[in-house]
């Protein structure tokens, strides 16, 4: 159950934010590698066996694992300060570096008793900064970093000169304690830069669709008050005047009603055409877009068969609902590596399947329809099955959403390019339309 619950959890999470996740516990990993290899290693033949060397070498390994410790509360606070999310508080980096001290002088204390070999103090050497520096290389900017690491790098080996190394074997301490650092800043360092650079680009993406939606919005607004503002002053001038002239008894009143009510059918037509205009889909549109935005993602999406632009109007706009609904389903759900759209026309139907892989085990509605099959119930979570359904009832369509095997999720609509209703009918509205009534005898008369 808890493996599962990880498997769930990890599935739920997007793309970025596994890398993120990741890296984090790449990084929280790394010192109690490198402790557990480079400070058990001379305890086989490095460190004299006597009651006092092994005692320093088990303090100092018990101190390098509270390092690795403290490294890994850090990590997390550390990675927000660097990704400008939070700010790190600077004591906390206090108790590290007390304990990189306490080890550097533990080092010299075996280096004094003549209780570690050459071999054995370099490994240990090489190990003491890395906890340490993990969290400093992502709080400080390189050059700073760079100049701690010399700057510790000349400390050891005043300090092991004191305790009695000399000669070549002081000289090795200076690359193999640098070469801990860098170690470290060529590791941690670009792996957090990566990071901050993809969310950074996660945040444009979305700054860009909130100023695309906006911008939508916008316009549609401005198309409407392009319409209906001058035909609304038109409509109360002539509904003042004609009140003035219905107090004088004058018959012209009525001529003014009637203009009147000639520009308001006039009005509701022309805001049906922007309305229209907002929210029919263009197929074409919808699969090159279908496809850019899938490819964007990662997925690997094909569009075979015929290219729509000889069906009738309603069935290209209907059938391109369809591909945007399955699209945008198909990244909201599992985890996908290939999808397929195809449209065909035969028997007197037009057909468009959607098609992909990356299914969820746990339901169906996780693939490119996002519900079940025709004549299901509510689709859990959202509408988007039901508003294609009744778009597609209008044209006597079907739609069908069902997984297809082996991790596969198929939609198929399907449109007879037969009329569906005659003209004049009462037509059902799809999902966020209003309703068309044609109850009044002038959309009667344009139906007709």
């Amino acid at each position: 159950m808890l493996v599962r619950g990880w498997r769930r959890s990890w599935q739920r999470r997007s793309k970025l934010e596994r890398i993120d996740l990741y890296s984090r516990l790449t990084i929280s990993v790394i010192p109690w590698l490198f402790t557990l290899s480079w400070q058990l290693t001379p305890f086989k033949s490095d460190i004299r066996h006597a009651p006092l060397p092994i005692a320093l070498g088990v303090a100092l390994l018990l101190v390098n694992l509270t390092q690795c410790l403290l490294s890994n509360r850090n990590v997390e606070s550390s990675y927000a300060h660097y990704l400008d999310v939070a700010v790190f508080p600077g004591k906390r980096q206090l108790p590290p570096l007390f304990l990189l001290l306490v080890n550097l002088g533990l080092l010299a204390a075996l280096v004094g008793i003549d209780g570690v070999g050459d071999p054995g103090l370099l490994i240990m050497m090489l190990n003491a900064p890395i906890a340490f520096a993990i969290t400093q290389s992502l709080l400080v900017p390189v050059r700073t970093f760079l100049i701690q690491s010399f700057a510790f790098t000349a400390l050891s080996v005043v300090v092991l000169a004191v305790a009695g190394v000399r000669g070549g074997m002081l000289a090795g301490v200076v690359p193999t304690s640098l070469f801990g650092s860098l170690l470290v800043l060529i590791s941690v360092r670009p792996s957090a830069w990566s990071l901050k650079v993809m969310w950074q680009a996660e945040d444009a993406r979305d700054l860009q669709a909130r100023l695309a939606v906006a911008e939508e919005r916008l316009r549609f607004a401005r198309d409407l008050h392009d319409v209906m503002g001058r035909n609304l002053a038109v409509i109360a001038l002539k509904s003042e005047l004609a009140v003035e002239l219905a107090q004088r008894g004058r018959p012209e009143a009525v001529d003014q009603m009637v203009e009147v009510q000639r520009i308001a059918r006039t009005s509701q037509q022309e805001v049906r055409d922007v309305v229209r205009g907002y929210r029919e889909a263009d197929l074409s549109t919808e699969l090159a877009g279908a496809r850019g935005v899938l490819s964007a993602a990662g997925i690997e999406c094909e569009v075979t068969g015929e290219s729509g632009d000889r069906l009738p109007g309603p069935v290209q706009s209907a059938l391109g609902w369809v591909v945007r609904e399955a699209a945008t389903n198909v990244l909201r759900h599992g985890d996908p590596r290939r999808c397929t759209i195809r449209l065909n026309t035969s028997a007197g139907a037009a057909v468009l399947r959607v098609e992909n892989d990356g299914v969820k085990s746990d339901g169906a509605e996780n693939g490119a329809g996002g519900g079940a099959g025709v004549g299901a119930g509510p689709v859990p979570g959202g509408s988007g099955l039901a508003g294609l359904r009744e778009r597609l009832r209008v044209l006597d369509g079907s739609l069908e959403a069902c997984p297809a095997g082996s991790g596969l999720f198929r939609l198929t609509a399907t449109i007879p390019l037969e009329p569906a209703a005659p003209l004049g009918a009462v037509v059902p509205a799809a999902r966020g339309e209003e309703p068309a009534t044609e109850k009044a005898p002038a959309l009667q008369e344009e139906a007709r």
